[in-house]
This record gives C-alpha cells, sequence and structure tokens, in this order.
C-alpha cells in the first residue's frame, strides 16, 4: 500500500536507445506506446495479441513484437517496464523479476505493487508537463488539462524567451471561443494587436492593459484603413522588437489579404508566422445548421468573393461557369451585391427556385438567417435589413436542415 508520508519521486526518464519490455498488447499499451515510441525508446513488447493501433505500430517498425506470453527473463537488459495484462498471475511474476533485477515498473492492474507511476502528461511549445496526484488518476489529469490548457491560450503566465517579429492569425469567424489555440497564446503575447472589425473582438478585451491596439478596422463605406498603412504599421512596430499580432477574421489567405501583408513583411526582412484560422464560408453556415456539402446533394463547394458584381470589369469570377455547376455556391461580402449575383447566375442557367440562405453576423450572438430562393433574395435582403457580415449560401444543401420559419 502507497504510504501518502512518502510522495513519489518526480524524475524524468531519458529512454533514447534504451530498452523498455511492455507486457501485454490491449489498450493501456495502446495509450502508453506512443510515447515510448516518441521519447526514442527501443520498446519490446511482449504479448499473444495485441489491438489493431498496437499491430501497426509493430508492422511499421516502431516497436518489436513477440508473439507470445510473458516469460521470465523477458526484462533483463530492460530500464523500464510496463506491465499490462489480464493475468494476474503473470503481471505478479513479471512485476517481481523487475524487482529482483531492479527495473522501474509500472503496474496498470495495481498501481501499489508498482515501483513507479505514470504521471498524466502534457507538451505544450516544448514543456512537458507532469501531474502525480498519488493513486488518484483522474485528479492528475484534470490538473494536467488545467495547466496545459493555461499555458496554451496564455491564461497561465510562464517564463518563454520573447520572440519579436509579426504574427497573421486568423481569428476564425466571430465567436472567441472559435480562435485556434496557437493563435489565442501568441495574443496573449503580443506587445502589439493590430486588429479587424471581422475579428474577434471579445478576445481584446483579455489582453493586458500594456498591449497596444491597433484598430485597422475596414467598415463597409465607411471610414477605413489602407493596406499600406496596415503594412506600415506591422513594419514599424516588428522593427521596434516588438512581438506584433495581425489579428483577422476567419483565415488570413480567404480573402484575407494576408498574402499581401506576408510579402510586405517579406521585402523588409521582418520574420511573419502565419497561423490558420476557421474560415466563415464554411463555419458560419454549419452554425446556421447548413451543411455545404451532403451525401446525394452536394459533392464540391465554391466559395466567392461578392465585393465586386458580376459585370464589374475587375471581377476575376466565372459566372457563367459557376452557374452550370450543380454542387453549393458560397458568397462572402456580397450582401449588396446578391441581387446581381442571383440575377447572373438565373442568366446563366441555374434555376431561380434555387434555395438561398443568408447568415448575418453568424457564430455570434446577433447571428440571424434569412431564407429565400435566386428569383427572391435580392429584395429579401433589402426587406429584411440584412447587414454586412453575412455569408451567403446558395445550393440544395440549405433545405436539408432548413428551420420551420425564416429568422
Amino acid at each position: 500500500m502507497a504510504n501518502p508520508a512518502h510522495p513519489a519521486y518526480p524524475v524524468g526518464l531519458r529512454l533514447a536507445g534504451r530498452r523498455v519490455v511492455v507486457i501485454g498488447g490491449g489498450q493501456v499499451a495502446q495509450r502508453r506506446l506512443p510515447a515510448l515510441v516518441a521519447a526514442g525508446a527501443d520498446v519490446l513488447l511482449v504479448s499473444p495479441s495485441a489491438t489493431p493501433s498496437v499491430d501497426v505500430m509493430a508492422a511499421t517498425g516502431e516497436i518489436r513484437w513477440e508473439r507470445r506470453r510473458y516469460q521470465d527473463g523477458d526484462l533483463e537488459g530492460a530500464w523500464y517496464a510496463l506491465i499490462a495484462t489480464r493475468d494476474r498471475a503473470a503481471n505478479d511474476a513479471a512485476s517481481a523479476e523487475a524487482e529482483a533485477r531492479r527495473v522501474w515498473c509500472v503496474r496498470a492492474d495495481d498501481a501499489d505493487a508498482a515501483t513507479a507511476w505514470t504521471p498524466a502528461t502534457g507538451r505544450v511549445e516544448g514543456v512537458t508537463v507532469a501531474v502525480l496526484s498519488g493513486n488518484d488518476p483522474r485528479r492528475s489529469a484534470a490538473v494536467r488539462d488545467a495547466v496545459v490548457e493555461g499555458l496554451r491560450d496564455g491564461s497561465l503566465s510562464a517564463a518563454r524567451p520573447r520572440v519579436p517579429g509579426v504574427a497573421l492569425v486568423g481569428g476564425g469567424p466571430g465567436d472567441p471561443d472559435l480562435i485556434t489555440v496557437r493563435g489565442r497564446r501568441l495574443l496573449a503575447e503580443a506587445d502589439v494587436v493590430i486588429a479587424d472589425r471581422l475579428g474577434p473582438r471579445d478576445l481584446l478585451d483579455e489582453l493586458p492593459p500594456h498591449v497596444e491596439v491597433i484598430d485597422a478596422a475596414k467598415i463597409p463605406y465607411g471610414r477605413f484603413m489602407a493596406q499600406e498603412a496596415i503594412n506600415n504599421a506591422l513594419i514599424e512596430h516588428a522593427k521596434a522588437g516588438k512581438a506584433v499580432v495581425r489579428l483577422k477574421g476567419g483565415d488570413p489567405y480567404v480573402f484575407g489579404r494576408g498574402m499581401e501583408e506576408l510579402q510586405a513583411l517579406a521585402a523588409e526582412g521582418i520574420a511573419c508566422t502565419v497561423v490558420p484560422g476557421i474560415s466563415s464560408s464554411i463555419s458560419v453556415p454549419s452554425a446556421a445548421g447548413i451543411p455545404v456539402t451532403h451525401r446525394g446533394v452536394a459533392h464540391e463547394f465554391t466559395v466567392v468573393s461578392g465585393h465586386v458584381g458580376p459585370d464589374d470589369p475587375r471581377s476575376l469570377v466565372d459566372w457563367a461557369a459557376l452557374a452550370k455547376l450543380t454542387g453549393t455556391i458560397v458568397i462572402l461580402m456580397g450582401v449588396d451585391k446578391i441581387g446581381l449575383i442571383a440575377e447572373a447566375l438565373v442568366r446563366h442557367g441555374r434555376s431561380a427556385d434555387t434555395p438561398v440562405a443568408v447568415v448575418q453576423e453568424g457564430t455570434t450572438a446577433t447571428q440571424r438567417r434569412v431564407d429565400a430562393t435566386l428569383a427572391t433574395v435580392g429584395e429579401t435582403v433589402k426587406a429584411q435589413e440584412v447587414r454586412p457580415p453575412a455569408v451567403i449560401v446558395i445550393g440544395d444543401v440549405v433545405r436539408v436542415n432548413a428551420p420551420l420559419t425564416d429568422a
């Protein structure tokens, strides 16, 4: 029985190239083997059977597998052993051999009989978090998860080497919970944040007081910060040795002009990290109950910018070809042009009865969905006073999970 007065002594084992014996090829081995392989251990599995995942590890040469039951002498030359079979007698025998050979031994069936315990572990940016809470694995896992999550999202302060430069962070469609873990951590470490209007604005309230926030909002038909000015701000603050986050809505490379900003930084020799984000083109329809693809309904979807109309010479969209596709069309930045877009699609062959859903401010508390058809969407958007930002979905997928009444 473990004595609470004598807690386990924590230590990090360096197992690269050293023999580790795992006895039993079931679920416990399946969970533990990847970490042993990642540590570079020379792993020998002794078991008459194994799970399919463990079998694949043996087939690909990550571990060696002897398909038999445990035998005395299997732990010779081992540095570490994991005993995880359902045979109590075999476990006792292997444990006794480990004791005799002074091999640290973990037992999945009886922690009190083991000479070592496996901590709940996690890794964040080169830091290993390992938690032991006596013989209470659930508590260990809960503490581990809390620490790892805190380090990932920046809510738990940790000394890190400060890295000046720029990160182009895709903030997702608007809900602050939908930014990536890496994006949230970089925000927590920033000195300067240059934020779009469509980024997750609620996250700005979490920033420490010393962080400078620059509003790069590009409000439709209103005041905006020219792209050149944004580029210059990124360059200026990065050259001043600051950690800069360019917080953008959606994904930086989906109509986000992220590549223009990266190219401007590269021309000045400034390091830039790109953090992908969840694009509103798929996440907002999903939040409104619309799958952009569905078996038997749509086998493709096309994302199109609607910021210029079909008859505008600046448009790069082949609207005639687009109308002939049978899948889903997703329009971004197209609220004021949707009437013209719908007319063009119908003119080039798309049925006027094709269903359309317009989702305004998707994933946020003010999200609303307005349904129409290609024949009616132009007037419906005006009548319902739909405002940007809104994602427009065109195609039969709109009716797969249609609401009982329009929003």
